[in-house]
């Protein structure tokens, strides 16, 4: 029980945390240069023009139909957690509206800006997503997609963005709908990369004649399992073992150092990898 309120809190503390990020990209950032990316702020913006109510009031309305659908295809937990993401980036947003408002640019380098309002926004969704959550609007698309079909999490936020970002060409100018263009590609891009680098692991192929010492050290040092197969040298046509095993980089680099002082004629076959699904990984 113990343990299930810590991951419970730590969870809480990453939402958190990835949500202030957003909530700095979005509105030092995003706002003053007009830059879509799509998402349920771009959509807000781009119908705020043509509709009576102002871009917060769309937001809410959109993010709350947005909301409901995510308890319905993604399940109750998903739900609230979203729940508080959406409204911590809400409340964030009016905070710094309060405290340190901004109406223009920080600097007249557009470029420069545009790549801070991809990178934060993007490490806050991917680490979001990572965990099972999302800050609401088209995010809840895209996690809905994720579910029921194949497309890739930075492909179904392409998808599902695109037209919003589209739709900006015809109401800003030519130059910021062509930023706003390439903010949605480079943002798809960095979630996709993100998510993988939290989740990045190296897979261990060690070809050696005498497994015992990297097998106790991978147990007992590194507090890891390891398999270990018998192996036919095929030009030697000595016999060897292959001892296969996944850690996390930083015990990677220990298991890299022992095998190198303590069996320095072993083969060493190094991978990464991002889906490792069982026992110590993910479920």
């Amino acid at each position: 029980m113990k343990d299930t309120w810590k991951k419970v809190l730590f969870e809480y503390f990453l939402i958190t945390i990835s949500t202030l990020c957003m909530a700095v990209g979005i509105y030092y950032f995003k706002f003053p240069n007009n830059f879509t990316f799509g998402g349920v702020s771009g959509l807000s913006v781009v119908l705020s023009p043509f509709i009576p109510l102002s871009p917060s009031a769309i937001n809410f309305i959109i993010n709350a139909l947005l909301l409901i659908l995510g308890f319905l295809f993604l399940g109750r937990g998903f739900g609230i957690r979203t729940v508080y993401s959406s409204t911590l980036l809400s409340v964030s947003l009016s905070l710094l509206d309060q405290i340190a408002p901004l109406s223009a640019p920080l600097t007249d380098e557009p470029l420069l800006e545009l790549i801070f309002a991809v990178l934060l926004p993007g490490f806050g969704s991917a680490v979001l997503f990572n965990i099972g959550a999302s800050s609401g609007g088209t995010d809840i698309v895209a996690m809905i997609l994720r579910k029921y079909t194949s497309v890739d999490i930075g492909r179904a936020l392409l998808l599902s963005d695109l037209l919003i970002t589209l739709t900006a060409f015809f109401v800003f100018d030519m130059k910021t709908a062509l930023f706003s263009l390439l903010g949605l590609i480079s943002k798809s891009l960095v979630v996709d990369n993100v998510i993988e680098s939290i989740n990045l692991c190296k897979s261990f192929n060690v070809v050696c004649s005498s497994p015992d010492k990297i097998c106790t050290f991978i147990t007992e040092t590194l507090h890891r399992s390891a398999t270990v197969f018998e192996a036919h040298g095929a030009f030697s046509h000595n016999h060897n073992y292959v001892v296969l095993t996944v850690l996390k980089p930083y015990q990677a680099v220990a298991l890299r150092r022992f095998i190198r002082e303590n069996e320095p004629g072993a083969f060493i076959l190094i991978t990464n990898t991002s889906e490792i699904i069982g026992k110590g990984f993910q479920r």
